[in-house]
């Protein structure tokens, strides 16, 4: 079969760029805005980012503080959720989230190049948007021939499904794909789905354990901010580029 890479899979929070922050505090104005005293501090939230899913993350929130649950709970959290989303999409539109180091250059390099980019994410459409429309000026599809987002899929993180539907949606097998992500639970579900994964950490992943990635950094890196390779043996110069992806691939491929 041929591994030759084809296509680029980036997951978004905490990847493109420095978003759990902001989530953290639009989750506190949705639980302002609804009456509730919850508080996700930043301690919590780290705890809290072992679910996948934000849905998901109030519901195991409320079972694990013993909160009682509503009569029409899904209701209930649904409704919370989208107040958080909009909180969040108001948050980006003043710039609170800037991208990481190296994600535009290298997304930009890689079109340029001819490989094929996808998004494979379990945040809303939304708050994808508000991302690409505030951080970027483009609309995500103008860039992404595939944006996978939200509960796409029945299971989120660190289930495979949702790579598994990207790969199906673009025609491609596992072998002609590469994941950028910065999570345990997303480098698991690309691994789950045969991808090879680039991490590279921020303050809510750095002590995950990366074992099975490819390589681990602390970010893409630019001329001018070079990036450290933390975890691998394939030294990147001193930034991400698509010739130190193919290599990289490559290497997987032969190991």
């Amino acid at each position: 079969m041929d591994s030759t890479l084809e296509a680029l899979l980036f997951d978004v929070d905490g990847t493109l760029a420095d978003t759990e922050e902001v989530h953290r505090q639009a989750y506190n104005a949705a639980f302002n805005a609804a009456g509730l005293d919850w508080d996700w501090s930043p301690a919590r939230y780290l705890e809290l980012l072992a679910v996948c899913g934000g849905k998901e993350r109030i519901r195991h929130y409320m079972q694990q503080q013993g909160i009682e649950l509503p009569a029409d709970v899904d209701a209930f959290i649904a409704e919370l959720h989208a107040s958080k989303t909009d909180f969040y999409v108001a948050m980006m539109a003043e710039g609170r989230a800037p991208l990481r180091p190296g994600v535009e250059r290298l997304i930009r390099e890689a079109r340029a190049a001819g490989l094929r980019l996808a998004i494979v994410t379990t945040t809303t459409p939304a708050n994808v948007s508000a991302l690409f429309k505030h951080s970027f000026g483009v609309h995500e599809d103008d860039w992404f021939e595939v944006v996978a987002a939200g509960g796409i899929v029945p299971k989120k993180k660190p289930a495979p499904d949702i790579y598994n539907f990207v790969l199906e949606k673009m025609g491609l097998p596992a072998a002609q794909c590469f994941a950028l992500e910065d999570s345990a639970n997303g480098m698991n579900a690309a691994l789950a789905a045969g991808i090879d994964t680039l991490v590279t950490v921020n303050q809510y992943t750095d002590t995950h354990d990366f074992s099975g990635a490819a390589a681990v950094l602390d970010h893409l890196g630019e001329p001018v901010k070079p990036c450290t390779l933390l975890q691998g043996s394939l030294q990147p110069g001193p930034v991400v580029d698509v010739d130190y992806l193919q290599r990289l691939h490559a290497a997987c491929q032969e190991a």
